[in-house]
Parts: C-alpha cells; sequence; structure tokens
C-alpha cells in the first residue's frame, strides 16, 4: 500500500499500515483471549489456513507476535503477543468498548448493561471456560498475583470502576468504595470457607495500594491498567473519569480457574456480596467432600 507522504509522520496511519485489516484485528483478539496455536485460531476465527498463515506471517514481521516453538516432532508453533503486541490490547479494548455502545448499543453511556444484551451474554459464556492460566497481574502490595489463589479451593474475582471518584451522572459507576467495603466485612466469612477474593479495577498500582491502606483492605486488589485482563476475557467497559473503566462484575472460579459462576449485571451490590460468598462457600464444600 502506498501512503501519503504526510502519512509518514502520522501514528494513526502507521498503526493501520500494522494491522492491515480486519483479519489481523480478529487475529490479535484471539491471541489476546488465549487461543495462540495455528488450528485454534483457524477454528475460532474461521480463516482459511492460507489466509491465516499470512496474516500471521505479516505480524511477525512487524514485531507484534512473535514465534514460540512448544513441538518439535513435526514441527510446531505458538504465537504470542511482544511488547508491542500487548501495547495493542489498550486499542482493541477501545474497539470493543465503542462497539458495545454504539453498535450493539444505543450510545448511552453506563456502567452497567441490559441482561439480553451483548456484554450480558459475553460475560455469562465464561461460565465453564478456564482462566489464562499465565495472566498474572500487578497487585496493590506490589507483586504480581495470579487471577486465582492458589491456596484456595475457590476464588471470588470482582471487577469494579474504581474508588475515590466522582462519577457523576454514569448509571452504575457509583458504589465501589461500598463495594469494597462489603467485601472487607466479609472477609472472615470468606477465609473460614476457604475462598480469597481479588478485586480487579484499571486503576494505577499506587492508586490500589493507597486505598487499600486507608480501608484496611485484607485481600487482594490487582490493577488491570494494561486492560491484558479485559482484553483476555472481553470484559466490559465504559470511559469515565478519563479511563477505560470495568463495569462491575463478579466472577467465581474453583482451584482448576474455571469459571463456576458469573454475577452481570451488578445493580445490588449487598446482594450480590452475599449471593458470591454463598455460591463459592457452596463450591468450596462440595471440593472438600469429594476430596
Amino acid at each position: 500500500m502506498r501512503m501519503h507522504n504526510a502519512d509518514e509522520t502520522c501514528g494513526i496511519a502507521q498503526a493501520a499500515m500494522v494491522l492491515g485489516d480486519w483479519w489481523n484485528v480478529l487475529v490479535l483478539r484471539e491471541v489476546a483471549r488465549g487461543h495462540v496455536r495455528f488450528d485454534a485460531l483457524a477454528a475460532e476465527i474461521g480463516l482459511s489456513r492460507k489466509v491465516l498463515t499470512e496474516r500471521l506471517g505479516r505480524l511477525v514481521a512487524h514485531g507484534v507476535l512473535h514465534r514460540s516453538l512448544y513441538q518439535r516432532r513435526p514441527v510446531r508453533y505458538e504465537y504470542l503477543l511482544t511488547d508491542s503486541g500487548a501495547g495493542l490490547l489498550p486499542l482493541l479494548v477501545a474497539m470493543q468498548d465503542w462497539g458495545d455502545r454504539w453498535v450493539l448499543g444505543d450510545g448511552s453511556l453506563t456502567a452497567t448493561a441490559e441482561a439480553d444484551g451483548a456484554e450480558h451474554a459475553r460475560v455469562h459464556v465464561l461460565v465453564g471456560t478456564r482462566l489464562p492460566d499465565d495472566l498474572q497481574l500487578p497487585g496493590a502490595r506490589g507483586a504480581d498475583l495470579p487471577l486465582v489463589s492458589p491456596d484456595a479451593a475457590a476464588t471470588v474475582l470482582f471487577t469494579y470502576p474504581g474508588t475515590g471518584i466522582e462519577w457523576g451522572p454514569i448509571p452504575g459507576a457509583a458504589g465501589c468504595t461500598l463495594e469494597n467495603r462489603l467485601f472487607r466485612d466479609a472477609w472472615p466469612d470468606f477465609r473460614e470457607a476457604g475462598v480469597d477474593i481479588r478485586g480487579i479495577s484499571t486503576q494505577l498500582v499506587h492508586e490500589q495500594a493507597e486505598f487499600a491502606r486507608a480501608e484496611d483492605i485484607p485481600y487482594a486488589l490487582l490493577s488491570d491498567a494494561a486492560h491484558r485482563l479485559a482484553a483476555a476475557l472481553r470484559l466490559p467497559t465504559f470511559r469515565g473519569a478519563g479511563r477505560l473503566r470495568h463495569k462491575r462484575l463478579i466472577l467465581i472460579a474453583d482451584a482448576e480457574r474455571t469459571v463456576r459462576h458469573a454475577l452481570f449485571p451488578v445493580d445490588d451490590i449487598p446482594h450480590a456480596v452475599e449471593q458470591s460468598l454463598r455460591l463459592a462457600a457452596d463450591h468450596a464444600r462440595q471440593c472438600c467432600r469429594t476430596s
């Protein structure tokens, strides 16, 4: 493709040259979701092997993906995001957010969702799937942590827009501090049941750390500021206070990282906290009976 001279210094034009067409975008979407092997990519996207080979070759040549050998006989590669590729994740999430709002939705800015909408369907189809095994997020205490606690029968992951923010008239955005306080107050009951908790937002680590200290939060707060989790699970987001934010939802995963329950949308925060405790504790008790 020949570019106009004015495009040589335009970042948008240069990024468009790398992405090429919508197939490349879908390849990156699936790699971000953990479908990193050729056959899995072909099955998820529906591309012919010839076209997929061409697209993967271009993305590798542009330094967005790199090939990693996982089998020698016959030779097989996984296609993994480079740092450059990971830098495109916020773009993918922003595209999804735009599509959810302006194509699949009516254009309203909201932090919640309709029960019969696309976001609701995407979240609830996660039940029965496994969370990425190699995905760790920065924790407020300074170390990267896995999504699922290694020493718990079940883990409750709740995403929230952000604490300490005046949201204004965005439906469903307020209540993040209340939600964290309710999980904090119920923490002894979760731990007694063998359940751990992970709170996740797109706030920066130092913002989460300040909140955790001020509110004496006993469980881990994880930062998805780089949108790795949002891209991996295609989580619903909205743009508020100058940043893409997670919509409020709760996932309950077992020790093998399989999602057992999904609560979304979360409109009644106290009820959702109580429900997540009950569901996670029930699963933990079942594990004890079968072990």
